[in-house]
């Protein structure tokens, strides 16, 4: 199946899951449950299923076709009476020809937050502070460093998980919220990981969650050079030149570089390509784009951009960062670094498109830049291989 069909089908079943959702909701048989509307059905889409196993998306759609086909042959025979008989045995035989998938493959157990939606925008103060309370209420089980070694958990009836691959890209925002918050047990009905309870707040247990996303990216990195799932740039209050802009998420649909600086590190020119967003310049500096906010917001920005490149916050400034038109981190220079190229590209796409127009003049007929750099083959490549991150198969 082709990506772009892949990519249809699952938008169209999570549309199709939101919707009854949001009817059920309507009706009165879908409450709230921490603050959104609760999945109330024991099972959802199996969508990972459909991401890992091809043969297995094909029957789902041709199983949804015969089914769309069966109903418009029953829509017919409504006003046709003379084809009634016809189309009536059109639509069974559809229905029974139709290779429908395995119950096990096509449903996975639900929880009543499986479908919520975290409500933070990856915002840079609250993973600071998700930092904070993972040291308080977490790290004893988890460890400082994520990997489920901690003090404590020896003395679980199961080891932690290790948080710092792909597990928490593999969930559902709401699943990992519902394992915080309410626990985990084995098949015996054993506790292998106490929930939170009412100790922490909902808000709370959110910013965890993206503290512990910006961690795993940031060792990820470390690990294999990589970014293997796509990664946002922490949000954060900012201010621009033109005066427009006050925040960062006002910044979509255009390419960012974001420049950690400090006292000593060399100034980065403006470049008519990117909209260059600079952190930790000294109080009066020129940037293009600044964090705002007050000395704890720039901080907590220095940090949570430490965090997804897995250094420590001292060692932050000289690094660069740029970030493609949808809001995800591409590209990483390293202090030091005389010029771009593709090979700095650490979130990649298999999916590729034709190039694009990345000239000056494609933003308003500025004057030339210099593309001996690297820079430019770079935002080509980055713009031909889009990127998106699924959440136990659906888009996000």
């Amino acid at each position: 199946m082709s990506p772009d069909l892949l990519n249809g089908l699952l938008e169209g079943l999570h549309a199709a899951q939101q919707g009854l959702r949001a009817l059920l909701h309507l009706l009165g048989l879908a409450p709230d449950v921490y603050g959104q509307p609760a999945w109330p059905l024991a099972h959802r889409i199996a969508a990972e299923m459909l991401v890992v196993d091809a043969g297995h998306a094909r029957r789902v759609l041709l199983s949804l076709l015969c089914a769309a086909g069966a109903v418009l042959a029953l829509g017919l025979s409504l006003p046709w009476r003379r084809a009634r008989m016809p189309l009536w045995a059109a639509a069974i035989a559809l229905l029974v020809l139709a290779p429908w998938p395995q119950a096990h493959l096509l449903l996975a157990p639900a929880v009543a937050t499986s479908l919520h939606n975290s409500p933070t925008g990856f915002e840079a103060t609250g993973i600071v502070r998700g930092q904070a309370v993972y040291q308080q209420h977490c790290v004893r089980c988890h460890g400082t460093d994520g990997r489920g070694e901690g003090p404590d958990a020896a003395q679980l009836a199961q080891w932690p998980p290790n948080l710092n691959g792909a597990l928490l890209w593999k969930r559902l925002d709401g699943e990992l919220f519902w394992r915080v918050r309410e626990g985990m047990h084995n098949r015996a009905g054993v506790v292998t990981m106490p929930g939170v309870g009412d100790a922490l707040r909902d808000d709370q247990i959110w910013e965890v969650l993206d503290y512990l996303q910006a961690h795993a990216a940031g060792q990820m990195l470390r690990e294999s050079g990589t970014w293997d799932r796509p990664v946002r740039l922490p949000a954060m209050a900012v201010a621009c030149r033109q005066g427009r802009v006050r925040h960062s998420r006002d910044l979509a649909g255009q390419r960012v570089r974001v420049v950690a600086a400090s006292q000593g590190t060399p100034a980065v020119a403006d470049d008519p390509r990117l909209v260059t967003l600079v952190a930790g310049l000294p109080a009066g500096a020129d940037a293009e784009c600044q964090p705002q906010g007050g000395p704890d917001a720039v901080a907590a920005a220095q940090q949570a951009l430490a965090l997804v490149l897995g250094v420590p916050t001292a060692e932050l400034p000289g690094y660069q960062l740029i970030v493609d038109r949808a809001g995800w981190l591409r590209a990483r220079g390293s202090p030091g670094q005389a010029a771009w190229s593709e090979d700095d590209l650490v979130c990649r796409s298999s999916v590729t498109a034709p190039p694009v127009d990345v000239s000056p003049a494609s933003r308003g007929g500025k004057a030339a830049a210099p593309a001996a750099d690297g820079l430019q083959a770079l935002i080509r490549r980055m713009d031909a291989e889009p990127v998106r991150l699924l959440r136990g198969g659906f888009p996000h």
